[in-house]
């Protein structure tokens, strides 16, 4: 599996809060990937960091070969990065189908010339061509999913995107995320245990900006060292 990603020695200081310590993380082209931690880990600071919404203190970035430490997130989703915020974010005056079609044109020379794939990816979502205003939270992160995967970004950064979904629409999402295609590298943060486990070939473990561990699913299940970082400070997280 080739590298796409690569974070090494990646700090992050906010005055004397050490949020990331040198942390280190590879990403193989096409892999889905978590990074899991009890709260106040870091995990969306990385995230941050990746997406280059903010500087390391230290470290370095590489992305398909190239170092994009010092790039701004606008260059870095020229070159293919693709981000899922918290909060799903989607123009409510247009209808679906022109939140994919203009989120695309950017990246694609032009609205009519995305609007073949916009259709293409609404086909595949579980959501009407509507007013955007009129969708529900779950389908408007279903449908912010499609508006980044219109930008054909090699990877696609998501940031806790089944927080506060209902049992159907989390089916829903995780039917979405399911089917993404191996083009599209996954780095995915998420308090959902159950959808990371879906998901990702591989996990990595945060605990207080500290590295605690990497490995399959069922390594992280099984670790005694992940048991203990989730107990300190989540004594009800079941791993």
């Amino acid at each position: 599996m080739r590298g796409l990603l690569e974070v090494d020695a990646l700090t992050r200081r906010y005055g004397s809060l050490v949020a990331l310590d040198r942390i280190d993380l590879r990403i193989g082209e096409g892999e889905r990937h978590a990074v899991i931690g009890p709260n106040g880990a870091g995990k969306t600071t990385l995230l941050d960091l990746v997406a280059g919404v903010s500087r390391p203190n230290g470290g370095r970035i590489r992305f398909a070969g190239r170092d994009v430490t010092r790039l701004g997130p606008a260059r870095r989703a020229r070159l293919g990065v693709g981000r899922i915020h918290q909060r799903p974010a989607v123009w409510p005056s247009l209808s679906t189908l022109d939140n994919i079609a203009v989120a695309g044109a950017r990246h694609r020379g032009g609205y009519r010339r995305t609007l073949p794939e916009a259709r293409k990816l609404l086909s595949s979502l579980a959501i009407p061509d509507v007013t955007a205003a009129r969708l529900s939270h779950g389908q408007r992160r279903q449908l912010e999913i499609a508006m980044a995967l219109a930008g054909r970004p090699r990877l696609l950064l998501l940031d806790e995107p089944a927080a506060g979904l209902s049992a159907v629409e989390f089916s829903q999402l995780s039917a979405v995320l399911s089917e993404l295609p191996r083009t599209v590298t996954v780095l995915l943060v998420e308090h959902r245990l159950d959808l990371v486990y879906a998901l990702a070939d591989r996990v990595t473990v945060l605990r207080d900006g500290q590295y605690v561990a990497t490995g399959t699913p069922d390594e992280i299940r099984a670790s005694s060292t992940v048991q203990s970082a989730y107990a300190a400070r989540q004594p009800e997280a079941v791993i």
